[in-house]
């Protein structure tokens, strides 16, 4: 399911700037953390920091790992990428740009799958205004089996029951 864009007024490169800008100590977007920009909106995927890492080798972005790790942590506070805590697993997906939605995770495969579902999002207006509670965001995942992992599950124990049948 691809979801639908949501109009911003700038680039993530421009928001990142106006970021760096606004910090307490004022800093420069450097080289590195420009490719990095464009790299990680250039596509969108969910991503891990070792994941991102070996990409950008790939597309002979020499960015170093240090940078990446302090990129990634600035673009959340930014609030251009959103952290998700996954298990061990800590990914990053665009947030800037990008309606809010959740995520069905398959603990076999690791597939992420992101839906939008409007029932999810009323009862969470009716919760939070029943406890005059003023919502800021949230993440909801939904932890399972994917349906090629099911499907594959299933066949697996087709051919172990075939066999155990046989055996007999």
């Amino acid at each position: 399911v691809v979801l639908p864009a949501v109009p911003v007024s700038q680039s993530p490169e421009s928001k990142f700037r106006e970021y760096l800008a606004t910090r307490p100590k004022s800093q420069r977007l450097t080289r590195p953390q420009r490719e990095l920009i464009q790299f990680i909106f250039a596509q969108h995927d969910h991503f891990d920091a070792n994941q991102l890492i070996r990409e950008l080798d790939r597309a002979d972005l020499r960015i170093s790992r240090p940078t990446v790790y302090r990129t990634l942590a600035k673009l959340v506070d930014a609030g251009l990428l959103r952290r998700i805590e996954v298990g061990s697993r800590t990914v990053y997906e665009h947030d800037y740009g990008y309606p809010q939605h959740e995520h069905l995770v398959c603990e076999v495969c690791k597939r992420m799958i992101e839906f939008q579902c409007e029932a999810i999002q009323n009862a969470l207006r009716e919760v939070c205004g029943a406890h005059q509670f003023q919502q800021t965001g949230h993440t909801l995942i939904v932890r399972g089996v994917c349906l090629d992992c099911n499907r594959a599950r299933s066949a697996n124990e087709s051919v172990r029951s075939e066999e155990h049948t046989s055996e007999l």
